[in-house]
């Protein structure tokens, strides 16, 4: 997990478009350092993850706080919300592509997720 911590300690950089998408190569060597749950969609270009829990308060509570950091990294993710789920689904809207950047915000979601569910 050391890997998913210096990626989650980067900061995401906004995008204001003009730029290339990251080099599949990349993209996948960054999907191995986030959780395992997180899954490529769209032809490669978002990822999503997708959260099992117990009451429809919970996903709530947690799609609050991912709301809060994005808000905090100018980097704003699709929040799925449903009885018992969350599903957070990444991707740089500007270039409708992934870019290093949203494996960043990525890995933050996996550490309020690990906060998060524990209690």
């Amino acid at each position: 997990m050391e890997v998913l911590m210096s990626l989650s300690s980067k900061t995401c950089i906004p995008c204001q478009g003009g730029v290339p998408p990251i080099d599949p190569n990349e993209r996948d060597k960054l999907l191995l350092e986030i959780h395992p749950d997180w899954k490529l969609t769209h032809e490669g270009t978002r990822i999503i993850r997708s959260v099992k829990l117990k009451e429809m308060a919970e996903p709530m509570r947690i799609a609050i706080l991912i709301a809060k950091m994005a808000d905090e990294q100018w980097h704003h993710p699709e929040l799925h919300i449903g009885f018992g789920h969350l599903d957070i689904e990444i991707w740089t809207h500007k270039i409708d592509a992934l870019v290093e950047s949203d494996f960043i915000f990525a890995a933050k979601v996996d550490e309020i997720l690990k906060n998060e569910l524990k209690k």
